[in-house]
């Protein structure tokens, strides 16, 4: 049983570095190590109480994915045209068909989504009002959204981790 719950915490490591890092899973993969531990151990009180808060952050989580490029976007001033912009921009940045971002690695993937949202809401704010100066105040609204969004979910993956380490240490 020591033996899993180690193996389950470096599973949550990993996860708080995917919340903040896009192309590895994050808040998921805690919330499923909680899942695994409670019943490993039969959902002892020690084991549900981390698994409910790992399950309510994951929701938590997936709304501030689609809230913060969103409200970037919003804020900064951005047309459905470049919200939809954006969105393309990041599936084809994460899937790595940017040639401007011609390494792997942790970060090819984080720049490939940042850069494919912010080329793609360009693309999209010049297809819909052809001014550039509104095209890149979106583009730099999108951009920071995402990133204080994926700012929040490591947060909360890391606030996550420690619920469970409180309520499981040491191994209950």
């Amino acid at each position: 049983m020591l033996t899993l719950y180690w193996i389950l915490v470096v599973v949550m490591v990993v996860g708080i570095i995917g919340a903040v890092v896009p192309a590895i899973p994050g808040i998921s993969l805690i919330a499923g190590a909680a899942v695994v531990w409670a019943i490993a151990t039969g959902f002892p009180q020690s084991a549900l109480i981390p698994m409910v808060v790992a399950i309510v952050i994951l929701l938590l989580g997936i709304g501030i994915d689609f809230l913060a490029g969103y409200l970037g976007a919003k804020q900064a001033g951005a047309s459905k045209w470049g919200q939809i912009g954006a969105f393309i921009g990041l599936i084809f940045g994460m899937l790595g068909f940017l040639p401007a971002v011609p390494f792997g690695g942790p970060l090819g993937p984080l720049l490939g989504i940042l850069l494919g949202s912010a080329i793609g809401a360009i693309v999209g704010e010049l297809l819909y009002r052809r001014d550039l100066g509104i095209a890149l105040k979106a583009a730099l609204g999108i951009v920071v959204g995402t990133v204080v969004g994926n700012i929040i979910q490591g947060v909360l993956a890391f606030a996550t981790v420690v619920v469970f380490l409180v309520f499981t240490w040491p191994y209950r």
